[in-house]
């Protein structure tokens, strides 16, 4: 993928009617001369009578040094559907990728030997891809309605990494390590080239980044049976996750990824169409930063409260206004305006504290009126001087105010190009 790749385009349904092979599903194996060929039967089978499009099997050989190409090479001979790959190095993800990125299918999936997902799955796994609804899809042991049998100490293990994911990564689907998943040619072409991984943890960095970028991946149901005699090492392979992990999530953490070329344009989804009048993606930015407003608000009153027990209320003003405003300006820079990445990171900073200072001027101006009001000899007589709790109302009330400015800077002359993008994406 280079520098100047554009987004992904629109979704739309693929032209599935004049293609001769619509499907790849690929099964990456590594000693399972025992296995292979059952599976492999029992799934062409499957497809032949229920799969209303071409579709093409590929056993995916990563190194075996069994019987394994001896037996994938007789089932490429027996049926036309089924291909045979060898690579001469292992991994997973290695087959994955290799095997997908030479695929013309618009469609490309894989499922494990064992088959341990029920095949009823596959044209729902599939359907959402072709209409043009999804980009990705998967198959999900831990959702309504899947149907599981395995033993306690597997359904830990993939519970316990749901949780990592979703502690570690803000990962939102729901089971990243069933062997049962399918992606859009198109998507795939782009994902590929920022997966690092070639072993098990794959397919999760895969899930995570398309996740990241926007893309939408739809969750399919599954019974599944577990294998008993997989081959699948757990200690091994969850050390291998971990650092995974870490790696993924140190990479978006600091913008390294461009995500961005992933997107799809604003609009693709109909309640995205614009509102006359309404500049396109303003909704969306108003409600990033009305969230991060309100965390912030409350993060500056908290602050407010805590340094005014230790000072006078313009000193306690001035320094919690200041931290909010560094925290209010990265949070809305990300979340808000999408700006990811160092560069021209400490100018936003410096723009940020100058919108600060118009908030400091009119929350300080409105602190001081206050109390000169409170100063007066009317109110000298009835009370020493203005309540707490009238001073955080002013403060709220000029907080709204200084609110409606700052987004409108921060629109215009913080982020503008961000803000020029969103309107342009489609």
């Amino acid at each position: 993928m280079t520098a100047d790749s554009p987004p992904l385009p629109a979704r739309a349904p693929l032209p599935v009617s004049g293609h001769g092979t619509v499907l790849d599903v690929v099964i990456p194996v590594h000693n399972e001369e025992d296995d292979l060929e059952a599976c492999v039967r029992r799934l062409h089978a499957h497809l032949t009578a229920t799969f209303p499009y071409g579709f093409r099997i590929t056993v995916a050989d990563n190194a075996s040094t069994d019987r394994t190409p001896e037996v994938s090479a007789a089932l490429d001979e027996a049926f036309d559907e089924v291909t045979a790959v060898r690579l001469e190095e292992k991994g997973r993800g290695r087959a994955l990728h290799t095997v997908w990125s030479l695929s013309e299918a618009p469609v490309l999936a894989y499922m494990d030997v064992d088959l341990s997902t029920g095949l009823n799955a596959v044209l729902p796994l599939v359907a959402p891809l072709v209409s043009g609804h999804s980009d990705l899809a998967i198959g999900t042991r831990l959702a309504g309605g899947s149907r599981v049998v395995r033993g306690p100490r597997r359904e830990f293990v993939s519970r316990a990494y749901n949780v990592l994911l979703r502690t570690g990564l803000a990962a939102r689907f729901s089971d990243a390590q069933c062997g049962f998943k399918a992606v859009r040619k198109d998507v795939a072409e782009r994902l590929l080239p920022l997966v690092e991984d070639t072993g098990w943890f794959f397919d999760t960095e895969l899930l995570v980044l398309a996740e990241r970028a926007g893309l939408r991946i739809h969750e399919v149901p599954v019974d599944w049976v577990d294998d008993p005699d997989s081959s699948v090492r757990i200690v091994r392979t969850a050390a291998d996750d971990l650092r995974g992990v870490w790696r993924v999530g140190r990479a978006l953490a600091t913008g390294a990824l461009p995500l961005d070329r992933l997107r799809r344009p604003f609009g693709d989804d109909p309640r995205d169409r614009a509102v006359p009048g309404v500049p396109r993606g303003l909704a969306r930015q108003l409600l990033g930063f009305c969230a991060v407003g309100v965390l912030s608000t409350g993060f500056y009153l908290a602050l407010y409260s805590l340094l005014r027990t230790a000072t006078g209320p313009q000193a306690a003003n001035a320094a919690a206004l200041l931290l909010s405003a560094l925290a209010n300006t990265a949070a809305n820079r990300r979340l808000t305006f999408g700006v990811r990445g160092r560069d021209r990171a400490v100018r936003h900073q410096a723009q940020g504290l100058v919108v600060f200072a118009i908030g400091l001027v009119l929350t300080s101006g409105s602190l001081a009126a206050l109390h000169a009001a409170g100063g007066s000899p009317a109110a000298q007589g009835a009370s020493p001087g203005p309540s707490h709790g009238a001073e955080l109302a002013v403060l709220v009330t000029a907080n709204l105010a200084a609110t409606v400015l700052r987004f409108l800077l921060l629109r215009a002359w913080v982020f503008p190009a961000a803000a020029s993008a969103t309107r342009n994406e489609r």
